[in-house]
Order: C-alpha cells, then sequence, then structure tokens
C-alpha cells in the first residue's frame, strides 16, 4: 500500500524512531523536518517511485497526507508500489 512505502520513506529520511507516527506529520512541525531533511525526503520519494517532483510539488508535499494525495493523483503513483 501506497502509505506503507512513504512511511518508511518518512521515517528513514527524517531519522525517525520505526515506530513513530508519520500519519499527521506535517514540515516543521517538528525539528528533525527542516529544510534540508525536506529535500532529502523529495529525493528519496523521486528515487522509489522514479519520478521527478516539479518545484512546485516540493512545496506542496509538506504533510503525509499531502504527499500521499499528490503522488496519487499528479504522478500516478498506485497504491501497491
Amino acid at each position: 500500500m501506497l502509505e506503507d512505502v512513504l512511511r518508511r520513506i518518512f521515517i528513514k529520511a527524517l531519522d525517525l524512531d520505526h515506530d513513530a507516527d508519520v500519519q499527521g506529520l506535517k514540515y516543521r512541525a517538528i525539528d528533525k523536518w527542516d529544510s534540508t531533511a525536506h529535500m532529502e525526503l523529495i529525493a528519496a520519494l523521486e528515487e522509489e517511485f522514479d519520478i521527478t517532483i516539479t518545484n512546485i510539488d516540493v512545496i506542496r508535499i509538506n504533510s503525509f497526507e499531502a504527499a500521499a494525495t499528490i503522488l496519487r493523483t499528479k504522478y500516478d503513483v498506485c497504491a501497491e508500489a
């Protein structure tokens, strides 16, 4: 399921505990999600799904929920990724 893959990516890119709750996570809501970690997250998403995320979407991916929605609707990432 897409959310499972995203969860793994968020945890690794943001250096979170393996059992961290990422569902409600938002950019800059935690110290670990700063601008550097954000770019690491974007790079990890691009690599995992073999896509190039536009600059506007880099900004729009400001939460776990936004990432899931944008990847599904704009980049056609399927739920079984």
